[in-house]
């Protein structure tokens, strides 16, 4: 994990990659739970036996569950000291190239692209993208935002 002490550091990172989260399993139990609190129930997600006669041979993660393991994996990589709180502010570009399969292994990548001054405080841009173990294209590639205040 790559600590800055205050954004003046993490200024400097800008352009450069930052690392890798540690592996995350993305379990059948939480696309089950993704699907209850999302109301999203299609059948590739939670459908075993349909989903073994589809096009992946077993149930796939949800796209915006993937999406949603930005924090969890991006807070693995870095983190900003000195700061009274950071926020999330959004996404400016987000695709999924590939599936996640049940039982997989993801990880992100994170590579620091901007840094810019804001109302609030500073905007930062980070280049997340989520790979799966073993497969040949990203399951995720986002441009996520976020707000620090120092």
């Amino acid at each position: 994990m790559k600590v800055f002490n205050g954004i003046g550091e993490l200024e400097q990172a800008v352009g450069t990659h930052l690392g890798y989260s540690e592996w995350h399993t993305v379990t059948q139990e939480q696309i089950d739970l993704f699907a209850e609190a999302t109301g999203d129930h299609q059948w590739i997600h939670v459908d075993p036996e349909r989903a073994a006669q589809g096009p992946f041979g077993t149930t796939i993660a949800h796209g915006y569950l993937t999406l949603s393991l930005l924090p969890l994996l991006v807070s693995q990589v870095y983190r900003v000291d000195g700061l009274k709180m950071g926020i999330n502010y959004g996404c400016n570009k987000v695709r999924f190239p590939s599936p996640v399969p049940s039982g997989s292994r993801v990880r992100a990548s994170v590579e620091l692209a901007e840094i810019k001054p804001t109302g609030a405080g500073f905007q930062v841009m980070a280049r997340v993208t989520i790979e799966r173990d073993g497969g040949d294209k990203p399951a995720c590639v986002a441009e996520a935002l976020s707000v620090l205040v120092p």
